[in-house]
């Protein structure tokens, strides 16, 4: 072969390797009721394809995923993918300020990547309080095989979805809110649907197997709806070694705190006595105990657990500890070649401040929850939609809330809340809890690096105590009571994206808002167009289809 037939050849080759599609992955989701009993009580729960929790999604980085969801409830259903970054694609987010709902008796089809993301997510319905009653299920996101890990391959993957359960069924607990009452204490805790024993109070069989000597990755999401959890396994250690798409330093811990809305995976050494072990979870920060248990026990063995179950840490300044101690690992390699430490958030320049305060307080004589004084209300028309389609202003007004909170700290206006981000822009946020229970908050769209936290107010002094270095980015962030979080990050993903917190609760009453992310270009480079199959409702319904993006 010639040299210019061979620089042909490897061009034509190149050309092919760049215009290849990601991978598929199909899935069919049949979205039923069913009646299970996990906590000794029946109750009527939601299910996919008969399976609770739902069926596990895995994949790789940039595979195509494609879900075809049949609603077959008597309820308008979504599922939103928590920690999915959804790149260029909030039409796929599966909230109600971007999608129309998939209505009863029928279908509709999700067409999202995980774009250059690895780790551990879940997803979950986000309508009302359809999370309380299940229909959840973990999402995994490997490495492509080119880029390197920090860390051996594990001789196994487990998945560990823990959260608080109710045994009131999801529309009792959304009538009860609807009507100004509070939901209550949870009934327990749920490993994987399972609270660790059966009605007559004996050990349900063993969840989880290990050989001797042989290391494990245990992928950890709190999936509940109000509290954090915390994680302990008699006589192993936890190395912690990825939190939601991000590789850390590999600190060895006893215990763990678990915030809702959080994920991380751990490294367990079958390195005892052969026998079985519990895995507790149990809750933080609440006057009363309770939790859930899951037995892990060695190939070969029915050597019993000991009763003796570490207990749990007290107090939320140890926990508070234990998070500045999660460091990111700037060598390592996440989604793409280049290492996670090339992006130095902490030279960049803040471009904008804003400063959320969370507020209680009653509209009507009913409770409500608000951020900087505005309860969230969806509009029949998911903003999203009215934005594409050039009619927000006759739905919604944008900012109505300021920079600042407001200095009246009682008033509570029930609104659509929309803000305006600046594409590409860096932006530091400061969520503040001013209530005596701790908070998560979690955006959409976006990955970000939660660089401080203090008691009290925060203020522009508090920036002396960030962490400008290695920050372990990731997608959701506990606020302790009486205290303040801040985060920093790109707007760099056009869209519309929710920030809200995630307990569940005070979400659904409005404590919540969202970012509108415009591309001045309107181009594909950074956002996609409206998918051809997506749901119209509310105002945009018979409306003229927009000009495409180009």
């Amino acid at each position: 072969m010639s040299q210019v037939a061979l620089v042909v050849l490897l061009a034509l080759l190149s050309l092919s390797t760049v215009q290849a599609e990601d991978p598929y992955l199909f899935f069919t989701w049949n979205v039923t009721y069913g009646t299970i009993s996990p906590l000794g009580v029946p109750q009527q729960v939601i299910l996919i394809n008969n399976q609770f929790p739902g069926p596990e999604i895995n994949c790789t980085s940039n595979n195509n995923i494609i879900v075809n969801v049949f609603n077959k409830l008597d309820e308008p259903l979504l599922f939103s993918w928590n920690g999915i970054q959804q790149r260029k694609n909030s039409w796929m987010d599966g909230v109600a300020g971007t999608n129309c709902p998939i209505m009863p008796g029928t279908n509709w089809t999700y067409h999202f990547q995980p774009k250059d993301q690895i780790g551990s997510y879940f997803y979950f319905p986000s309508i009302g309080m359809q999370k309380a009653a299940g229909g959840i299920g973990m999402l995994r996101v490997h490495s492509r095989l080119l880029i390197p890990v920090p860390y051996s391959d594990p001789a196994g993957e487990f998945n560990v979805l823990a959260g608080d359960w109710y045994t009131r069924s999801h529309k009792v607990l959304a009538r009860r809110l609807d009507r100004g009452r509070g939901i209550g204490r949870p009934a327990g805790v749920l490993i994987n649907g399972k609270h660790g024993k059966d009605a007559s109070g004996k050990d349900e069989p063993p969840m989880f197997t290990m050989e001797a000597g042989k290391t494990y990755r245990y992928r950890v999401c709190n999936v509940g709806i109000k509290t954090s959890l915390s994680l302990r396994i008699q006589k192993h250690s936890l190395r912690l070694v990825e939190m939601e798409g991000s590789h850390t330093i590999q600190n060895i811990y006893d215990s763990l705190d678990l915030h809702t809305g959080q994920c991380f995976s751990v490294f367990v050494t079958a390195d005892q006595q052969p026998g079985d072990y519990y895995m507790v979870i149990s809750t933080r920060f609440t006057k009363y105990n309770c939790g859930g248990t899951a037995i892990i026990r060695y190939a070969g063995s029915n050597k019993p657990p000991s009763p003796d179950l570490l207990p749990s840490p007290s107090g939320w300044a140890w926990s508070f500890n234990q998070w500045r101690s999660f460091r990111w690992n700037l060598t390592a390699s996440a989604a793409r070649p280049n290492p996670q430490g090339s992006y130095h958030y902490g030279s960049i320049n803040i471009t904008r401040t804003i400063r959320l305060r969370g507020s209680t307080g009653l509209v009507n004589g009913k409770r409500r929850y608000a951020l900087n004084g505005v309860s969230h209300e969806n509009p029949a028309t998911p903003v999203k939609l009215s934005e594409y389609y050039g009619i927000a202003d006759k739905e919604f007004k944008y900012n109505i809330i300021g920079d600042e909170p407001p200095a009246d700290k009682s008033t509570i206006v029930v609104a659509p809340n929309v803000i305006n981000c600046t594409f590409r822009t860096f932006i530091e946020i400061i969520v503040e809890n001013p209530e005596r229970s701790i908070h998560a908050y979690h955006l959409d769209g976006y990955s970000f690096f939660p660089v401080g936290m203090g008691y009290g107010e925060w203020s522009p002094e508090r920036r002396r105590t960030y962490n400008l270095y290695d920050a372990v980015s990731r997608h959701t962030i506990q606020v302790y009571p009486r205290s303040w979080s801040a985060i920093m990050l790109t707007f760099d993903n056009a869209g519309m994206w929710n920030l809200r917190t995630v307990i569940w609760d005070k979400q659904y009453l409005g404590q919540q808002l969202y970012i509108s992310v415009v591309s001045p270009a309107r181009s594909l480079r950074d956002e996609y167009d409206i998918p051809d199959n997506s749901l119209l409702c509310g105002d945009v319904v018979n409306l003229p289809m927009p000009p495409p993006y180009t």
